[in-house]
């Protein structure tokens, strides 16, 4: 196959970033070229070049949410980040609400929303929170919605849970699904997925929460983006809420006022 020209990998980069904010500079290049490269081969085009015309064909056969997929889908599993779990626990465990609705707003294949419900269940079990909470997960891609929404996933991605919790929250596979596990059903059903573009204005019916996860989605848009999807973000989170980003992307700009407590973690003033 071609080399990815330069002609081709700025339209891709517009179309990308006008259609769904993201923004891949001249750095994401190999990686785009990476990670597009074996799909236009299953597909049996000539290159590049026809590929982006492909998706940008308003008959593309969903090619473009592929593309996205493609580009945005990071390694995720459960418990990422722990330091954000233990300070939710300890803010939950502090102020014990009788309702608690929590987002997952770039919740990939739900790892993230997952172990949210188990924190979440474990703390009504004890009685820290009370037995009416839920979490929404929303992502662009509608593939990896209809996964999340399965509650399946392979074992290595639960390497962070304790075989307590592992027990007490999932069903491990046999036969031909070993080395698979799914969810319980009672913490499933506490859960809900859905389709949401954060580069887009958001659902009327979206919100409030009491806590936002915003996390390892923002290093897709550039600095002005970065912006408005985080304001826009936080009108969906209540005053005193809990906003977490990912522990790497550093304090991002915005007009909302926010109290730091943490890398990554932040309180709505």
């Amino acid at each position: 196959m071609q080399a990815l020209r330069d002609t081709t990998y700025r339209r891709l980069c517009d179309l990308m970033y006008e259609s769904v904010g993201l923004s891949f500079g001249d750095a994401k290049r190999s990686l785009v070229s990476s990670r597009l490269a074996p799909r236009i081969q299953r597909l049996g085009l000539g290159g590049f070049e026809d590929y982006l015309a492909l998706i940008e064909s308003p008959e593309d056969g969903g090619e473009f949410q592929w593309a996205v997929d493609l580009l945005t889908t990071n390694e995720t599993y459960f418990f990422r980040e722990p330091a954000h779990f233990d300070l939710l626990e300890a803010e939950l465990a502090r102020t014990r609400p009788p309702k608690l609705r929590v987002w997952s707003a770039a919740c990939s294949f739900g790892d993230e929303a997952y172990s949210i419900a188990m924190l979440a269940d474990e703390l009504n079990q004890v009685g820290r929170i009370g037995r009416d909470w839920s979490v929404l997960g929303t992502d662009i891609s509608d593939r990896v919605l209809r996964s999340a929404a399965q509650g399946i996933f392979p074992q290595e991605r639960l390497r962070e849970v304790s075989p307590e919790r592992l027990k007490r929250h999932c069903l491990r596979g046999e036969g031909e699904s070993e080395g698979l596990v799914q969810v319980q059903p009672r913490l499933r059903k506490h859960l809900r997925f859905g389709q949401v573009n954060l580069s887009r204005p958001l659902p009327d019916e979206l919100g409030p929460f009491d806590v936002v996860f915003l996390r390892n989605v923002l290093i897709y848009f550039d600095a002005a983006t970065k912006r408005e999807v985080v304001d826009r973000v936080l009108t969906c989170l209540r005053p005193g809420g809990l906003f977490f980003i990912g522990t790497a992307e550093g304090r991002v700009p915005c007009e909302t006022p926010l109290e730091s407590l943490g890398p990554g973690a932040f309180r709505r003033r």
